[in-house]
């Protein structure tokens, strides 16, 4: 991938990441976790290193197919804000969406989570907006 920077990934990531820690800490932390059906005991017992390295993993993966897409394209900046919004809206929460249903999940857990990815990847396309 000839077009791979990193500082605009490694960026655009953190950005996701810290919306994450937002929205399911202080804003629907609690919401979320009544939704999840998890208890305090639930989540305080998983492996949280491996939790949030994995997320930020997921989440550069996520940032390196959007930068991607922006340097081979040279979108005007509206553009990349609809890249990054449409990302979310187009192919995550969809995909997440079909996820749920299957697995019966409530339709709180699904409004939370499609929250997450429509903010955190307009941060990843904010942010991405200062390296073009």
């Amino acid at each position: 991938m000839g077009d791979f920077a990193l500082w605009p990934v490694l960026a655009g990531t953190a950005a996701f990441f810290t919306v994450g820690a937002i929205w399911y800490g202080v804003l629907f932390g609690e919401a979320w976790q009544r939704a999840a059906g998890m208890s305090d005991e639930d989540v305080q017992g998983g492996n949280m290193a491996l939790i949030f390295g994995l997320t930020f993993a997921f989440e550069m993966l996520i940032a390196m197919v959007l930068w991607h897409l922006i340097a081979r394209t040279s979108p005007e900046p509206h553009v990349v804000m609809m890249m990054a919004v449409g990302f979310a809206v187009g192919v995550m929460i969809p995909a997440v969406g079909i996820n749920y249903l299957y697995q019966r999940k409530s339709g709180m857990l699904f409004a939370i989570d499609a929250g997450h990815f429509i903010a955190g990847m307009a941060a990843m396309g904010g942010v991405f907006l200062l390296f073009l």
